[in-house]
């Protein structure tokens, strides 16, 4: 009776936390198009404001879990506060380039990096923590580097954006596991890190009239407040919804997000995607294919 009663609870986890795991890349799937409607904002301000409004409800969670203690512990050590820092920097600088982003619209872009983000990681895995790559995985790489490739000679340039957001969310993931704290005192700490120069910055622009906050329209106001929410709350529903899961779950879930992204792209923002494009998505999803097989069939081998 005491393992069939540790089993339903596991079940039980497992089904909340797939639920609120769904809920965040849901969220993160459809952030374009509030993104879409903040476009005519300056990009700074935006940020500022993604920043600031996202500190109450990070902290409101934090008191709602009972984790303050962690979290007082974790502002008096100068290391923690440093990791910390660095960081919160990665991540500003991920928001930036999403937002600019999709204000130009370079939707289809910024799926591209979130879908080969996971690849990167694993490349950057086994460069500063040399883990090990299985045959599966290395091809799986090497597939996404041709996938670049094509579109780097298509375009005559590097698809920056898709690098940038996928190495700045890699090196955020790389750093981010040596921060001593779990997930939400950790996105606490970071914007109250990064609140200090936003507000500074809202301030400023109040103080010149310069701001879209006081000097702007109601909408433009709500829309500025609302960047709390939208970047805070699928953030802690998925520090919450990781917990209960295992690994391999995440990492097959991790691509919903990227999807939708992708369709809203191209279906509803009406971005170009020619055949070069479709050759570069078509390898990257043979790639992701190939290594969530390889994840997969490592976690049924655990």
């Amino acid at each position: 009776m005491a393992t069939q009663g540790l089993q339903l609870d596991a079940a039980s986890n497992a089904r909340r936390g797939f639920l609120l795991a769904l809920g965040a890349y849901l969220l993160w799937g459809l952030l374009p198009f509030y993104m879409k409607a903040v476009a005519h904002l300056p990009l700074a301000e935006v940020i500022a404001h993604r920043i600031v409004w996202s500190v109450p409800i990070a902290a409101a969670v934090l008191v709602w879990a009972g984790r303050t203690a962690d979290f007082k512990a974790a502002i008096r050590s100068p290391r923690t506060i440093a990791m910390a820092a660095l960081t919160a920097a990665l991540i500003s600088v991920n928001w930036g380039i999403y937002v600019w982003a999709i204000a130009v619209d370079r939707t289809v872009e910024t799926a591209l990096g979130y879908y080969i983000n996971p690849l990167v990681s694993v490349v950057v895995g086994a460069l500063l923590l040399s883990e090990q790559l299985g045959r599966l995985q290395v091809a799986a790489v090497v597939l996404a580097a041709v996938a670049v490739a094509v579109l780097t000679v298509d375009a005559g340039k590097l698809p920056w954006v898709s690098l940038a957001l996928a190495f700045s969310f890699a090196a955020y993931g790389f750093f981010r596991k040596t921060l001593p704290i779990g997930p939400s005192q950790g996105f606490l700490l970071e914007v109250l890190l990064l609140s200090v120069p936003a507000l500074a910055y809202i301030v400023f622009l109040i103080a010149n009239g310069q701001d879209h906050f006081v000097a702007g329209d109601a909408a433009d106001t709500a829309l500025l407040i609302g960047c709390g929410p939208v970047t805070a709350v699928p953030l802690l529903l998925f520090a919450f919804g990781a917990r209960l899961l295992r690994l391999s779950t995440i990492g097959i879930m991790q691509y919903i997000a990227p999807t939708i992204v992708f369709l809203i792209a191209v279906l509803i923002f009406g971005e170009p995607f020619g055949s070069t494009q479709a050759i570069a998505f078509g390898l990257i999803w043979t790639a992701l294919a190939i290594y969530s097989w390889s994840m997969f069939t490592s976690a049924r081998k655990a």
